[in-house]
């Protein structure tokens, strides 16, 4: 489900109520084994295991009070079956109480802690890839984002859509690299193109601005390593007028165009150097211009779209994907997406991912 351009995985909570009282289900499973098996066989000596799975996922009050539980629990049997080595297993459900709920304790502070974290990583992903409206016009436009990084929930993809007096402008891209090292270049080329996309006539001196942007923050924040911090990106101008598109390619993965069951990938022409590098090989960009008819769909991605992997090693069909997509809104094919991902990588992503959706809405008579 995408919220505000963010996916959101639905939670099952019948399932996760059965985990939450696995460790009362625990403690009845071995009372009741206990009482109905001959004392030889001490299916007692089991009941310091129930409060030290509470301590996994219970706060320290219920961990104690079920650690209690099994103390009593432990008496009772010994009343009925004497002779159960009672004082023995009494004395190791209390050390297992203790450490249990000291154990509880540390994990709710680190999952504080990690909450704090994640509330600064949803914040500088905000300014990062800031909420943008659905239409620009007659332009439909939906986001799709997933960090490999999900504890932090932020990585190194991003785009940004502007609607200019030239028209509306997309950039899509990636740094080189994961999680919260890339999202400071990440941030100084968006916040370049914001700048840019309102003030240059053409994407050429978009471009260039965009790659000054790039090498001052790599001048002034270098990355580990001998290996040198580059992005690649792709700009798209879509005339307000409609009719075609002028895409300037930086190394991005070409983009696929959906015409009336027909699939295309907007290849260019020619290579334009990758954001940081145009000092190294040279500032020569080169702008393709393509039909874009209304009711076409175009689908920007990032690598880890065509490059996530199934558990056989596969990468994931994106261009045999899409052609069996039929005609649909922006934000419904980007829910497939993001669904026959996660379905195809059974949940595990091996880099960030980030795309765009696109559609001409077709004119009102």
């Amino acid at each position: 489900m995408i919220e505000s351009g963010r996916p959101r995985l639905r939670r099952r909570h019948g399932r996760g109520s059965l985990v939450r009282l696995s460790p009362v289900i625990l403690t009845a499973v071995i009372a009741g084994l206990a009482y109905a098996t001959p004392p030889e066989m001490a299916f007692s000596r089991l009941l310091p295991a129930a409060p030290a799975l509470a301590a996994a996922m219970w706060p320290v009050l219920p961990t104690v009070l079920l650690g209690t539980v099994c103390l009593f629990l432990m008496i009772g049997l010994s009343i009925v079956f004497p002779g159960l080595g009672t004082w023995w297993t009494a004395a190791g459900i209390i050390a297992v109480t203790v450490a249990a709920a000291y154990g509880s304790h540390v994990r709710l502070q680190r999952e504080r802690t990690l909450f704090q974290v994640r509330l600064v990583a949803d914040a500088a992903q905000q300014v990062v890839l800031s909420p943008m409206p659905r239409r620009f016009g007659s332009v439909e436009i939906e986001s799709l984002y997933l960090a490999a990084a999900a504890e932090a929930r932020i990585g190194g993809d991003f785009y940004e859509v502007v609607d200019t007096r030239y028209g509306v402008r997309l950039l899509i891209g990636d740094v080189r690299g994961k999680g919260l090292p890339a999202v400071g270049a990440a941030a100084a080329i968006v916040n370049s193109f914001r700048e840019a996309a309102y003030s240059e006539a053409d994407m050429v001196s978009v471009a260039r601005r965009l790659d000054a942007s790039s090498t001052r923050y790599n001048a002034a924040f270098p990355p580990e390593g001998a290996l040198e911090r580059f992005a690649t990106a792709l700009l798209v101008e879509i005339p307000h007028g409609g009719g075609h598109i002028e895409i300037l390619n930086c190394g991005h993965p070409p983009p696929l165009l959906l015409n009336r069951g027909e699939l295309r990938a907007l290849e260019p022409t020619a290579p334009s150097p990758l954001l940081n590098l145009a000092a190294l090989i040279g500032d020569h960009y080169t702008i393709d211009t393509f039909d874009f008819a209304p009711g076409d769909l175009l689908l920007l991605y990032t690598d880890g779209v065509a490059e996530a992997r199934a558990s056989d090693g596969g990468f994931f069909p994106l261009a045999a994907w899409m052609r069996r997509q039929p005609p649909t809104p922006p934000h419904e094919l980007l829910a497939a997406l993001h669904r026959d991902l996660l379905r195809y990588s059974r949940g595990r992503l091996d880099d960030d991912i980030a795309a765009l959706a696109v559609r001409l809405r077709e004119p009102v008579e």
